[in-house]
């Protein structure tokens, strides 16, 4: 699997910052994480694993079991869930976007293997 084409998708289309899009792509791909763990994977700071997760929180891919542990909302709903945020912050007309579509296709399988292991 491609994961940089996805990543690049993710920031071309739906305008996350790439850290944004590494953070999501791992959680999504690998299951319930601490902020520890994604710094530790991702080899950054603490500090930016725990911003990047509350971000995405806020951009609906993630919610989170407790102040420091998060988990990916379904890709089939998410990725097309934050285009649609993206279209209203930028007063862009929502309509499908296959690319977006495509992301959580392509992801859905790794999530739902990473959550039935």
């Amino acid at each position: 699997m491609m994961y940089s084409k996805i990543e690049n998708d993710l920031v071309s289309e739906i305008r996350l910052e790439p850290i944004q899009a590494k953070v999501y792509l791992l959680v999504t791909c690998n299951g319930k994480m601490s902020s520890d763990k994604i710094a530790e994977k991702l080899k950054i700071s603490l500090d930016v694993a725990q911003k990047v997760s509350k971000e995405l929180m806020t951009l609906g891919a993630f919610i989170d079991f407790s102040e420091t542990e998060f988990e990916a909302m379904h890709p089939r709903f998410t990725a097309v869930n934050m285009y649609r945020k993206l279209c209203e912050r930028e007063n862009i007309e929502f309509k499908q976007n296959k690319i977006v579509d495509n992301i959580g296709v392509i992801l859905e399988k790794l999530y739902d293997d990473a959550r039935t292991k």
